[in-house]
């Protein structure tokens, strides 16, 4: 790759590439790179949460740590076989069954006679393009919540917190589909998981839009660094970095994105929050007290909002206070949260508690992979609800960290039986399952 004139000016844009032991260093060597070498960390398809401070394949012989400060939301990084043994987790076949689900995201994108197009799921397998047809694109969002193949690739990811891990989403292309270059407002991994996807990317200023177009594509895109990723080759960019992805023969990329939440949206739901709950500092008579205008004089114009209302309610927001503790209630449960299409599947014949406990101390359990679970020094957060941590605390925030909890754990917690009837109660509801891997 030859980079152009403008990327020497633009530091952040320059990308660097960690290979594994596949001789792709001359295949890139115009590239600027990093002498490492992903060989030097083993590739454990089916390990839990990453070390933070163990060199690892997934990045590339990076530990954890180290991405994180060197990497994370501060600049791209080219990992050549990051996994180099993937297998895409779903099938072509499958992606698109999962695609004609209704409640199932998808997007389908072509490109035809230069023009873009844009339409929405669920879509039968005889709604879609010809497999012969070039350029086109069909998106599924959240695969994730709906195989536990792509939930367990997408673990591999948690040495970022899970309060910012979003989806994992699969992109199936025939040759020359794509979406267009654009940019995200989110990090993200693009992972190649089948054929060919040649990647452009720039740290370009100008981001405006390309006016008239059903989906956001930048007007003016100006790359200056491109790469050929194969199976297992993995390309991270933080925010804003415009990029392309365009496929070379029919390919599959899974691309592991995070949420990033905006300013306004926390301060508006954090707000509704303690309203929600009636805790705004101002006390619970206060809260219930009417509005009175004793002074309030005839008016001339009765349109006009009264001044003595802003006056009022202004010294009412004056009052309004938050802890902390409210601030991480918010957080926990506003994070938690499960999306609005998610419908969790309680069992058709659940057991009843004994039940429930022997096969648990045999098979343990496990959180479904719907299930969201994060908590803090005081309390849990499943799912969008709030508990305080008690003698329980060691038990739960295990099973949020590891997702499981083993038969021989199963077994001694068994011991606390509030504990066990709470995860009877969680097993009925569909928030976790029986056995360890699904």
């Amino acid at each position: 790759m030859k980079a152009d004139s403008k990327a020497d000016s633009k530091t952040n844009s320059k990308v660097a590439i960690k290979h594994d032991s596949k001789a792709t260093a001359k295949r890139d060597s115009k590239a600027a790179m990093r002498p490492a070498s992903a060989s030097t960390a083993q590739h454990t398809p089916t390990s839990s949460t990453l070390a933070p401070d163990a060199p690892s394949a997934l990045l590339g012989g990076l530990s954890p740590s180290q991405f994180m400060s060197r990497y994370w939301q501060k600049k791209p990084l080219l990992i050549r076989g990051a996994m180099s043994d993937i297998v895409a987790p779903l099938s072509r076949d499958e992606l698109f069954e999962l695609a004609d689900r209704d409640e199932v995201e998808s997007r389908l994108i072509t490109h035809f006679r230069n023009k873009w197009e844009l339409e929405h799921g669920p879509f039968a397998a005889d709604e879609l393009p010809s497999l012969r047809q070039r350029a086109w694109t069909l998106l599924v969002q959240g695969v994730n919540l709906h195989d536990e193949r792509a939930r367990a690739l997408i673990e591999r990811f948690r040495f970022v917190p899970d309060a910012r891990l979003d989806d994992l989403m699969v992109s199936y292309a025939t040759d020359g589909g794509g979406v267009g270059p654009h940019y995200d407002s989110y990090d993200v991994f693009l992972l190649q998981v089948q054929g060919k996807r040649r990647w452009r990317i720039g740290a370009q200023r100008d981001l405006s839009l390309a006016p008239g177009l059903p989906l956001k594509v930048l007007q003016h895109f100006e790359p200056d660094e491109e790469w050929v990723l194969e199976p297992g080759d993995m390309l991270y960019l933080p925010p804003h970095i415009a990029h392309d992805g365009i496929a070379e023969g029919e390919c599959m990329t899974c691309s592991i994105g995070f949420r990033a939440p905006s300013n306004g949206e926390l301060t508006a739901q954090f707000l509704y929050h303690l309203a929600e709950r009636g805790d705004t500092g101002t006390g619970a008579r206060a809260a219930t007290e009417l509005y009175r205008d004793p002074r309030q004089p005839a008016v001339e114009h009765p349109a006009q909002v009264p001044p003595m209302l802003v006056e009022k309610l202004g010294a009412i927001l004056a009052k309004v206070s938050w802890t902390d503790a409210d601030i991480a209630s918010f957080l926990g449960t506003y994070l938690s949260e499960p999306k609005p299409s998610v419908v969790f599947d309680p069992p058709a014949r659940p057991l009843d508690e004994a039940r429930f406990t022997r096969a648990a101390t045999k098979s343990g359990v496990r959180l479904d992979r719907k299930s969201v679970m994060l908590y803090d020094s005081r309390s849990y957060y499943l799912n969008g609800e709030e508990a305080k941590l008690g003698g329980d605390k060691k038990w739960l925030c295990e099973l949020a960290d590891q997702r499981h909890l083993g038969a021989k754990r199963f077994v001694t917690l068994s011991r606390q039986l509030s504990m066990t009837a709470r995860l009877h109660e969680w097993y009925r509801a569909g928030w976790i399952q029986v056995g360890e891997v699904g």
